[in-house]
């Protein structure tokens, strides 16, 4: 009974490591179609939200089953409330994703507003940080954890930074102002997406 335990404990650590992974490349995906323009990148993130959703329940259920037929000891009790809550906010991160895929599509309709620099650096920061926040999770890596929330600190500076170019595009320009509203909330998305990460390492 315990060594089948076990072994559904580590099927729970590889579902959620493969619901990050699927969020990881939905951010990146999001950000390719706001920074490239490419519109073949749009359908692929809305099919994987799809997905991310399926795996939220069923990884739900697996905690829910794990706690009825196993009664787990205090440890495994906690990783396993741990992991229903790291769950729910990996479906929160991917859903922030959705968000900047929204805005990118808005923004293809127009021509680009400004050279990209910093919104793909935010997006390979809030990536790392997801996928980091889940390594420290499942493998109980406090240091790892503790590293990841360090980094949240750049997320905020860089979403300033923007911000501020912005708004400069704006108070220059009003005919950049859609644009430049649709760029401050892609950054603000990257921005919520590294703070799910940081919940996840907390």
């Amino acid at each position: 009974m315990e060594r089948h335990f076990d072994e559904q404990l580590q099927e729970l650590k590889s579902h959620l490591m493969k619901m990050s992974a699927l969020a990881e490349v939905m951010i990146a995906d999001a950000v390719k179609t706001v920074v490239e323009r490419d519109a073949h990148a749009v359908s692929p993130v809305y099919e994987r939200e799809e997905l991310v959703n399926r795996r939220e329940i069923e990884i739900d259920e697996s905690c829910l089953t794990l706690i009825a037929l196993h009664q787990p000891a205090a440890g495994d009790l906690r990783f396993i409330m741990g992991a229903v809550r790291t769950n729910a906010e990996l479906e929160r991160l991917a859903d922030e994703a959705i968000n900047i895929v929204q805005k990118a599509e808005h923004l293809l309709k127009a021509p680009p507003l400004m050279p990209f620099e910093i919104i793909p650096e935010m997006s390979v920061l809030a990536r790392g940080m997801v996928h980091d926040s889940l390594r420290s999770f499942v493998n109980r890596d406090v240091a790892l954890a503790r590293e990841v929330l360090l980094r949240d600190d750049r997320q905020d500076d860089l979403n300033a930074k923007v911000a501020g170019e912005l708004t400069a595009f704006m108070t220059q320009d009003s005919a950049t102002v859609p644009r430049a509203l649709d760029l401050l909330l892609i950054a603000r998305y990257l921005e919520r997406i590294s703070d799910h990460a940081t919940n996840i390492a907390e």
